[in-house]
């Protein structure tokens, strides 16, 4: 019997979901952003302050989303879900509205999908030799708009059109600097520091904490595009879906080799 996708522990008032697969570099599927999302859902009314997101090994936080893996066992309740909505957007909200904080522990390297799921997070902190990108253009793949306006959010425009349009994979230094990581740490001490600043903040005023989250979200809410708007973007976003590029972008991918791309 396959393992868990998602390890679920609670020390005192802190939550630690874990992505459990290790030997797929802890690639998020369906079933597991499910989870994610049932998870911190459970966790709204319960006794916790601080939610820590790692990867389960050393190597890797997430290699990002597997677009191979299909969900199973799916409830009734979860294809009530899903008929609305996607798994990946599902657990993004669920962290981003999650009455606390959250964290991610990047034990190792993050990318695409993962690397969006850590900037979703309130707090990043990552092992000094750490990892991160986003490949959408390598793959010919438009990015999502709220996606993009995660990264806006938190590394600024010019960041985000560097990193979406170059499709490069960032080192430490490099990820500090342009304050898509908040800290970077050894890796024997990753554990403790990011547990110690979960603690921190635990042991502060609940409705405080809450409130504060809560604002900072409405005014986060206030960069949305208005339906007109989003109208286009998902246009841009279906045709993409639907062109030769992105066929030829996961096939190159799949077989290591440059892509060639023909804007169709």
């Amino acid at each position: 019997m396959p393992p868990e996708p998602l390890l679920v522990k609670k020390e005192d008032k802190i939550l630690t979901l874990i992505l459990n697969r290790p030997d797929k570099r802890n690639a998020l599927t369906p079933e597991m952003l499910i989870q994610i999302y049932e998870a911190l859902t459970h966790a709204a009314d319960a006794d916790i302050r601080t939610v820590i997101i790692r990867g389960a090994g050393e190597r890797a936080f997430s290699s990002g989303y597997d677009i191979s893996a299909i969900p199973t066992h799916v409830s009734a309740e979860q294809q009530a879900l899903l008929d609305k909505t996607s798994p990946f957007d599902l657990a993004m909200d669920s962290i981003i509205q999650f009455p606390f904080p959250v964290i991610a522990m990047l034990n190792g390297y993050a990318f695409g999908g993962a690397c969006d799921l850590a900037v979703a997070c309130d707090f990043r902190i990552a092992v000094d030799d750490i990892r991160m990108g986003m490949v959408p253009a390598r793959l010919g793949m438009v990015y999502f708009p709220e996606g993009l306006q995660r990264f806006i959010r938190v590394v600024g425009w010019q960041h985000t059109k560097e990193m979406f349009f170059t499709a490069r994979r960032y080192k430490a230094k490099e990820l500090k600097s342009m304050g898509l990581v908040d800290d970077l740490v050894p890796r024997g001490k990753l554990e403790t520091v990011t547990y110690a600043l979960a603690q921190e903040i635990a042991q502060n005023a609940p409705l405080a904490l809450k409130g504060m989250k809560q604002i900072l979200n409405l005014m986060a809410a206030t960069q949305k595009l208005d339906p007109a708007r989003q109208q286009a973007a998902d246009t841009l976003v279906q045709a993409a879906i639907n062109s030769q590029d992105l066929k030829e972008g996961q096939a190159a991918f799949l077989e290591k080799r440059k892509p060639n791309f023909k804007g169709k």
